[in-house]
């Protein structure tokens, strides 16, 4: 499973890092979360510069895609060469989730659809002024499409394409392994209790790991 971690100029640290983090605990399984960005390098909205590890073509090739948020979103969803970039993405061969402002960009791709979706509550007028239903909750799924609300939710995404990509076991173990000390079981439980209900059924499937 190759993921592609929507990584922009702006970008949000919590968005971008710890889902990749908590994704790559499966690399002994051949998964890998790549920064991806349209420029060789990015800088975040506190001034941290990475390097982008695929360029934002793998958007449309990776497994899964989570598109991260940040300060330039909205100027962002403006780009045309983004955007012609980012619609073509598959959500009928792809798990694409997308993170508070990430949300607007998902919505301005078209993919997004006419489905509910969460945001960060300073996104969320933008997102509404796109004619997308918010809700109040941390994480929404419907199909191959996910969303998610808040920067600590990012670890809900990361959950969701293990569960999707690997299974309970896979979400469980990588989840365990970065929640607090003492509050793990907690940690765990909650994340995979905000995740769960929005799985496809067992007659659909869950979509296989590469």
């Amino acid at each position: 499973m190759h993921i592609a971690v929507l990584t922009f100029d702006g970008f949000n640290e919590l968005d971008s890092f710890i889902a990749a983090s908590i994704l790559n605990r499966q690399r002994p399984k051949g998964w890998k979360a790549f920064i991806t960005s349209p420029t060789k390098t990015v800088t975040s909205m506190n001034g941290v510069t990475v390097e982008a590890e695929r360029g934002l073509e793998f958007a449309a090739q990776a497994d899964a895609v989570i598109i991260g948020s940040g300060t330039k979103t909205r100027d962002i969803a403006r780009d045309d060469a983004v955007l012609s970039q980012l619609r073509r993405m598959d959500p009928a061969r792809q798990l694409i989730g997308a993170q508070c402002s990430g949300t607007l960009l998902l919505s301005r791709t078209g993919l997004l659809g006419d489905r509910p979706a969460c945001t960060d509550l300073t996104t969320k007028p933008w997102v509404i002024e796109a004619g997308v239903c918010v809700l109040d909750q941390p994480f929404f799924a419907d199909g191959n499409i996910a969303t998610a609300g808040g920067c600590l939710a990012s670890q809900y995404l990361a959950a969701w394409v293990l569960l999707r990509g690997g299974g309970e076991e896979d979400a469980r173990a990588a989840l365990h392994y970065v929640a607090p000390v003492g509050q793990k079981e907690e940690y765990v439980e909650r994340a995979l209790g905000s995740v769960q209900p929005y799985l496809p059924s067992p007659a659909v499937g869950a979509k296989r790991a590469a």
